[in-house]
């Protein structure tokens, strides 16, 4: 037996699982059914501004892009280059060009921990085992 239910639901969240509906090419109505269950999907509201678009671009990808997204790592060069600028920072070397390089890497950095981040939590809420790492 089912009970039919008429909730107002804020636009945002609204949108969220419309999304996450298209994306996971599912009724939206089972998509509400799960978050009623489960809890609604991961929220990004409370990261910087500037990861936000990042992060709510998330909720309109199938589940193989997120996969591809919570494994992918950074390049052997990237690390080597982030490291070498953090240690030049700590001996407070840099040049003011190398300052902006490694804030630049260090917002990039933080970007992409939190995409992947982000990406294994959808997929969870989804339904998927994500192992730790």
């Amino acid at each position: 037996m089912t009970e039919t239910v008429t909730i107002q639901i804020p636009e945002p969240l609204y949108q969220r699982l419309v999304n996450t509906a298209s994306a996971t090419k599912r009724p939206l109505e089972d998509i509400i059914l799960h978050a009623v269950r489960v809890g609604s999907p991961p929220d990004w509201d409370n990261v910087p501004n500037e990861f936000q678009v990042d992060l709510a671009a998330l909720d309109r990808m199938e589940d193989e892009a997120l996969w591809k997204i919570a494994h992918s790592q950074k390049s052997l060069a990237e690390m080597e280059r982030y490291n070498v600028l953090l240690e030049h920072n700590q001996d407070s070397i840099l040049s003011d060009a190398e300052r902006a390089e490694l804030a630049a890497l260090r917002m990039e950095a933080d970007c992409f921990m939190l995409r992947k981040a982000q990406a294994a939590a959808i997929l969870r809420w989804r339904g998927h085992y994500v192992p730790l790492p």
